[in-house]
């Protein structure tokens, strides 16, 4: 193991133990090097190397900080993964997502919200109201990420953010059979929130699991080549 490895390993122990918790300052470098039986140099690599997946952060004049550890900042780093699986990795994310975002409905219909029903009555309404591809993907993200909200996960709710990031860089709506996919799609959100409006967790597992797996027969057909939106830019399209 190399010595940025081991400090590496050193840092993660002393996370995990609790001994360093969230928006703590770490010791200075020299004394934490010292606990770590690395140098300096291997130290700040390893401190590198955390920072990029959002672990610490190291500010300037002040020192170096565990970060906050919330799930949707320690994914940023596996979102820059996500962006490069090829097509098929892709339809196994969904498949992933298909089973996890069915977890999330259920929960959210067992304890349902008037103002989480409302912002989604809105939210179909608008998408229903359009046929302009990106509009309808921010807004589809929008509807999706209310509802893993609504079920209370944190960490379920980031990672299902990630995932529909990647299936947004595949346009579906734009197909030769766009006017049918927006049609279902549609469809599959009422059922989603009808099942949530009636309290009924079972029914919106199935139609959420239903939803998604229809996404993924379009992907499967069609194989869009992916869009990748400029820096700053929304994805292209997802159901």
């Amino acid at each position: 193991m190399s010595a940025v490895e081991t400090a590496m390993q050193g840092l993660r122990a002393k996370i995990a133990s609790g001994e360093l918790q969230p928006g703590q300052k770490c010791p200075p470098e020299g004394e934490l090097a010292a606990q770590l039986g690395v140098s300096r140099s291997s130290l700040r690599e390893a401190i590198r190397a955390l920072s990029a997946l959002g672990v610490m952060e190291a500010r300037h004049g002040s020192g170096t900080y565990i970060s906050s550890l919330e799930p949707a900042e320690i994914l940023k780093g596996f979102a820059l993964l996500v962006d490069l699986f090829p097509f098929d990795s892709v339809l196994e994310l969904f498949e992933i997502r298909r089973v996890l975002e069915s977890h999330a409905a259920a929960s959210a219909a067992a304890r349902p919200l008037p103002e989480l029903i409302a912002e989604l009555d809105s939210l179909m309404e608008a998408m229903e109201a359009t046929d302009n591809s990106a509009d309808i993907s921010d807004l589809d993200a929008r509807f999706h990420e209310a509802i893993c909200e609504a079920g209370g996960n944190a960490t379920l709710t980031g990672l299902m953010g990630l995932f529909r990031s990647r299936g947004r860089h595949f346009n579906i709506f734009d197909s030769s059979e766009g006017a049918t996919v927006r049609d279902l799609s549609n469809k599959g959100h009422r059922n989603i929130v009808n099942a949530i409006r009636n309290h009924d967790p079972a029914m919106a597992a199935t139609a959420t699991a239903s939803h998604v797996a229809q996404s993924e027969f379009w992907l499967r057909k069609f194989r869009p080549a992916p869009q990748l939106a400029a820096p700053g830019a929304s994805g292209a399209t997802e159901a």
